[in-house]
């Protein structure tokens, strides 16, 4: 299959470029930045979309925000935010449909979801409920792709929760400042969430563009994994390290909206679960 992908060198587009090559797919990322030894077009949010004829699939993980924030991403520009990330992905969209791609699969978030009341059971069933810009503009994408779907065209919208992993080469993982913090002795505060590997995040893609065009409907699917209290985290940081530190209160798992994510399980996708974060913390602090 011919896939084209954008954000590609970003913390999370990059292993969803890295998994969909070794499955032997031929991939053209769509960015600012080439990766080494893979295709590539020189594009950004704010440009007229490439040509994309004879491209199978397009995937878009592309999000331009300030850095390390995406609830409050925009700054104190949020026409220039919802231009570029909006209106932006929206004529890339339109690009690649008239072109005959013929499946898209956007990387939403569980932003859409921010509006409900914490501990509620997030499934794909319920409606959009954004309560900031970037949950708006993710729902927003949502809508006029759920509204663009037909003959010809399949797509499908992963409502994906926060993502960990070692990330794109040359930029730091997600914790790596707590890490740092914590291991000279700053206690973090306490603080529990959802999460999903960033492989497992690719994987997910990876099934969606292969699976029967009529499985993707309707098009939202939760993507998630375990619910981490920084307390758990860290004692897993400790493990890894050797130096056992005092850990932070526990969190009350009450204040967490759990996503389910029974859509993609029910199409074959397993996430690794807790053994998979230990394996991961292990490896981020193995020099």
């Amino acid at each position: 299959m011919k896939i084209a992908i954008t954000g590609a060198t970003g913390r999370v587009g990059y292993p969803i470029a890295r998994h969909l090559v070794a499955l032997g797919h031929h991939v053209m990322t769509l960015g600012r930045r080439p990766l080494p030894g893979i295709a590539h077009l020189p594009w950004d949010l704010t440009e007229v979309p490439p040509e994309l004829t004879g491209t199978d699939a397009l995937v878009h993980a592309a999000f331009a925000h300030i850095p390390n924030r995406y609830r409050g991403g925009e700054g104190d520009d949020p026409e220039a935010f919802r231009a570029r990330n909006l209106d932006g992905t929206l004529q890339l969209f339109a690009k690649a449909s008239a072109c005959g791609v013929g499946r898209i699969i956007y990387l939403s978030s569980r932003a859409v979801y921010d509006g409900y009341p914490a501990g509620s059971i997030l499934t794909e069933s319920l409606p959009a409920r954004p309560k900031n810009l970037y949950g708006v503009l993710k729902a927003e994408v949502e809508d006029w792709l759920d509204v663009a779907a037909g003959p010809g065209l399949a797509v499908a919208s992963l409502r994906a929760t926060g993502v960990y992993g070692p990330g794109a080469p040359g930029q730091p993982h997600k914790w790596r400042d707590m890490f740092e913090s914590y291991s000279k002795g700053v206690m973090p505060r306490p603080g529990i969430g959802s999460e999903v590997h960033e492989d497992d995040v690719a994987a997910a893609i990876a099934l969606l563009l292969t699976v029967d065009a009529d499985r993707l409907s309707p098009a939202f699917f939760n993507v998630s994994d375990i619910v981490l209290d920084r307390r758990e985290l860290l004692a897993a940081f400790n493990d890894a390290t050797g130096n056992p530190r005092p850990l932070p209160e526990r969190s009350d798992p009450a204040t967490v909206s759990v996503m389910r994510c029974d859509r993609l399980c029910d199409l074959g996708w397993q996430p690794r679960g807790i053994t998979g974060l230990q394996a991961t913390v292990q490896s981020m602090t193995s020099g």
